[in-house]
This record gives structure tokens, sequence and C-alpha cells, in this order.
């Protein structure tokens, strides 16, 4: 547009916006096949909750847990206050945790689907020793082997959703990944609502179930086709673009094509991307990919997810009404993530992640009163207010679904530069899986320790990133699409953050603005002014997905590990929130 200077991440848009294709009907079952992962991952969260509620289960490995329980006079909140069960829970994600070490380099060397058919092996092996345990160490054993599976899937499927996902439609199809981990939850909770009466083996039942999607995904990994990304970076461009061309069923890929093979020579000149990660350069992501996953977990939905059935026992619930209400939470939860899919392109990611946050915040604290004032520790609550407490944490579960549920898995997926994505997928996952881990083991001694405040507890966490969110959080889906006047009409936007450090380092260094009448008439001519800019600002250009939404690495290529450009980056958005701030 003539008569103004063209901002780095509108190059980048322009650029993405020329990318030929359509959401075919390979895509779709693609994306499908490989968020099966996600349902096993959610299987497994919720049938861990399921099978703590049955007796028979208790009984073979948790007697003392069992015992408590069937007394009346023991205090509500300590009734499942337990260090082996909560072990039983949380050894999975410490397991995860120590997979994705090695994950990491299995899915950038050997290509992303080698993780996900890694992923289903564990999960085959860990769902047929957990269905057939005679002991507790072997029931732990079957945990680890899950652990396994979830630290691979978790490096793998959200990476390879995202790079083959088109550019304008990211965010719903990585979406998939959350709806699948729902659509896990809500299925074992239906299913241990079923074998409840199959005494006394229903608990194997629920557990082996989660075989059958396992091989699903093993079975999918050996024919769905590889990322054009992971195979470009493996040397095999032609392949690359074949698939590219199937993908998104149009020959003529060549803008996009040329820009994976620009960000491939970048990356395959990385030899060590932790190390890169941790150039100041990188800085900005590498702390929204630990702080993320750590807001996603404090949020308490964990402890919701992992211990409904235990939760609604503890509340006064019994019988059929225990897990007839996990599978409503589970219902709420898919529905929500429906929601968020719809939605998570059209509004942005932050405006989902601070409404989110809003309303999980009122419901915590309205469910904490409740229980405070009508829940004493020996007593039991009236139909009434049962029914509210139900209600509360279904909207609780809606706030969490559209929000942090999907977008914690999405943001830390986009914005990593391809030379240090599979690196800071790794951090991302190990960041969520530790902080899972302490939770689950923590949790039901907090519930005992604190009782009704463990909700109070959670929504002052979720106060907090939901101030961080509206102050730090860049706004990713404005990089990718969207006219100019709502890109500036979205103040707390990336593309504000951009804008007003780009002013600051116009300024700091004697840059002139450029008049063009197209972003690509005259590219090579305003390149090296481009690179200067993005030097300045590669922190937040990096922000934006390098595969899809990329500049190319034309732009990227003289973009030099300088000094100075993190201070410059740091006055202007120091700048940037002082003026919000008045």
């Amino acid at each position: 547009m003539a008569g103004r200077s063209l901002g780095p991440a509108e190059v980048i848009n322009e650029r993405a916006e020329r990318y030929q294709g359509k959401v075919t009907g390979f895509v779709i079952v693609t994306c499908f096949v490989a968020a099966i992962g996600g349902c096993i991952f959610g299987y497994d969260i919720g049938v861990s909750g399921g099978v703590t509620s049955m007796d028979e289960f208790l009984r073979e490995f948790f007697h003392d847990v069992y015992e408590k329980k069937s007394h009346a006079h023991e205090n509500n909140y300590c009734k499942f206050n337990n260090q082996g069960l909560a072990a039983f829970n949380s050894l999975l994600y410490m397991a995860g945790l120590v997979a994705t070490l090695i994950a990491s380099p299995v899915t950038r060397n050997y290509g992303r689907l080698a993780s996900i058919i890694c992923a289903g092996l564990f999960y085959m092996i860990g769902a047929a020793v957990n269905a057939g345990s005679m002991n507790l160490p072997m029931l732990f054993f079957g945990r680890i082997m899950i652990g396994f599976g979830v630290g691979f899937e978790n490096q793998a499927v959200p990476v390879y959703l995202s790079e083959v996902a088109p550019a304008n439609l990211r965010g719903g199809l990585n979406s998939m990944f959350q709806l699948a981990t729902t659509l896990g939850i809500f299925s074992a909770n239906m299913v241990s609502y079923a074998t409840q009466s199959l005494k006394p083996w229903g608990w194997r039942l629920s557990l082996g179930s989660a075989a059958f999607p396992a091989l699903l995904m093993t079975l999918g990994g050996y024919f769905l086709p590889e990322t054009p990304t992971s195979l470009i970076e493996r040397g095999l461009a032609e392949r690359g673009r074949q698939v590219l061309e199937k993908l998104r069923g149009t020959r003529d890929v060549n803008t996009e094509f040329q820009d994976m093979v620009d960000a491939s020579e970048l990356s395959n000149s990385i030899r060590h991307p932790f190390k890169e990660i941790l150039h100041k350069r990188h800085r900005p992501q590498l702390v929204m990919a630990i702080l993320l996953p750590t807001f996603q977990i404090l949020t308490g939905v964990n402890c919701v997810l992992f211990y409904a059935p235990v939760l609604f026992i503890t509340m006064g619930f019994g019988g059929n009404a225990l897990l007839y209400s996990s599978v409503l939470v589970g219902a709420v939860l898919v529905l929500s993530t429906l929601i968020s899919i719809a939605l998570v392109d059209r509004l942005g990611r932050r405006a989902l992640l601070i409404s989110g946050g809003l309303q999980m915040i009122i419901c915590q604290v309205i469910v904490s009163v409740i229980l405070g004032l009508k829940f004493g520790d020996n007593k039991e609550l009236s139909k009434g207010y049962s029914i509210l407490l139900v209600i509360f944490v279904c909207l609780f579960i809606l706030g969490y679904g559209w929000s942090w549920g999907p977008l914690g898995y999405t943001i830390p997926s986009e914005i990593f530069p391809l030379e240090t994505r599979s690196a800071g997928q790794s951090i991302t996952v190990a960041v969520n899986l530790l902080m899972s881990f302490i939770i689950a083991q923590t949790f039901l001694y907090l519930l005992c320790a604190l009782k009704f405040g463990i909700f109070l507890l959670f929504a002052g966490s979720v106060s907090v990133m939901t101030i961080f969110v509206y102050l730090l959080l860049p706004e990713t889906k404005g990089a990718q699409k969207g006219s100019s006047k709502k890109k500036s009409a979205n103040s707390g936007s990336a593309l504000m953050a951009v804008s007003r450090s780009r002013t600051v380092t116009q300024k700091s260094l004697n840059l002139k603005p450029t008049t063009t009448s197209s972003p690509f008439a005259s590219m090579s001519q305003s390149i090296p002014r481009a690179s200067r800019v993005l030097s300045a600002l590669g922190s937040v250009e990096t922000m934006i997905p390098l595969h899809s939404a990329v500049a190319s690495a034309r732009l990227r290529s003289s973009i030099a590990a300088d000094s100075s450009c993190w201070s410059l980056l740091s006055q202007g958005n120091l700048r940037f929130l002082i003026h919000r701030a008045m």
C-alpha cells in the first residue's frame, strides 16, 4: 500500500496469503488419524478417576483407601488421601517427562511418524499390562509404559498437525488434538460407567480398552504421509513436494514449498537446537514454552479430570450418580472444545484465553463458597446444592475447554521457528508433564489439607495467568491473516508489539520508512531493510510459524545474532506496556 512502510509481520502475512490450495479430504483424514493420540491421552486421564472409584479396584490394590471410603465417620476431604493412589496417576506423567527427552531427537531425525508409532506401541503394552495386573508393581509398570507413550505422542502429534494444516486453518485443525483428548476423557467416563457393574473384573476392561485406539494410531503411523517439512529437513525434498501437493489438492505449491525449503536449510544449519533455543533471540518463545503449559495445569482442571468421580464422592454423590456426573463433565468438555475450534481463528487466541480465564475464576470461587458454607467434614450436600455444584463445575470445564485446553497446545506449536521447533515442543511437553506430575501427586494431600480452599488456590493462579495473557501474550492469530484495520484495532496483538517496537527500532537504527505500492513488487530491493528490521525484531518475527506463515529464508538469512537485538526489542515492548498502562 502506497504511502506507508511495510511491517515484517505484514510481509509474512502477505506471503502466506499467496499459498494455494484448499482443505482437502486427505488433510482431514490425516489430522483425524493423528489426533487419535490425543484420544488415548484423554482416555488414560479419564479412566484413572473411573477405576479409582470402583470398590473392586481399591480392594485389589489400595485396601487402606477402601477401608477409609467405607467408614462414614471419615473426613470427606481425606478419604482418598493415599500416596500410592496418587502415584498411580502421577507415574504416568513422570514417565512421559523422561520419554520426552528421548522423543525429541527421534522426531527430528527420523520424522514425526516414527514418534507416533513408538507412542502407539508403548500405549498398547501399557494397556495390556494394566488389564492383566496381579499386583501393585505390575500396575505401576503398565502406567509407566503408558507414560512413555504420552511422552512420544505429545512430542509428535501437535507438531504433525501444525505442519499438515493449511496456514489459515491451523488454529482449528490444531485444536483437533484437544478435541480428541476430550473425546478420550468422555469415552473413559462412559466405559467406566458401563463396566462398574461388571464385578469383579470391570476395572480390567476399563484399563485394557485403551489398547484399541492405540492399535489404530500405530497402524495409522505406517500409512499416513510424513509431513512435507520433515521430509525436506531430511533431504527428501521431491517427496516432500509430492506430499504437499496431495495435502493442498493442487500442483501450484511453489511459494509454500520454496518457503519450506528455505526454512529447512536454516533448520539444518542448527545442529544443536537445545543450545540454539537458549539464545537471546529465542527468549520470548522459550518463556512462553515454559509458562503456557505451567498455566494450563495450574487451572486445576486436571484435578477435576483425574479425580472427577472421587470429587463427586467427596461432595456427597454416590451410586450411579457418581459416574453419571463425570460423564456429564466429559460431554461439556467435548462441547467446549468444538466451540473453541469454531472461534479460535475468528476471535483470536488472546480473546479466548482471557474470557475463559474470567469464567474459570468466577466458577471456582462459587464452588469454593458452596463447599465452605454447605459442606462440612462429615456432612453431605443437599440435592439442590449438589445440582448447583455440578452446574458450576461444568461451567468451569466449559471455560477451560474453549480456552486454555486447546490453546495450551496450539500456541506453543505455533510460536517456534523450524530450527528450534522440535526442541521447543520438547520443552513445552516436558513442562506440561512435570506440572501434571506435581499436581497429580499432591492434589489428594492438598484436598485433605485445604479442603474447599483448594479451589480458591486454583482461582488465584488463574487470576495471575489471565493478567499475564492480557499484558504480555502476543496474538499469533493476527500474524497469520486479517486486514490491517483488524490488526491495528487489536492493541494487545503481536502486530501492535511489532509496530511499536518497529518505531523504536527505526529511531535507534536511523531507518527511514519505505514507500512501495506492493509488498512484493520490489522484494529484492527491500530485503536489506527488511532484514535489518527483522534483526532487531527477530524475537517477535519468529513467533510466527516458519513452515506455513513464514517469511522466506531470504528474509531470515541475513538476521544476525546481534547482541543489541534483544535490548532493542525489550525497549519497544517496554514502551508498549507503559503506553497501555497509561
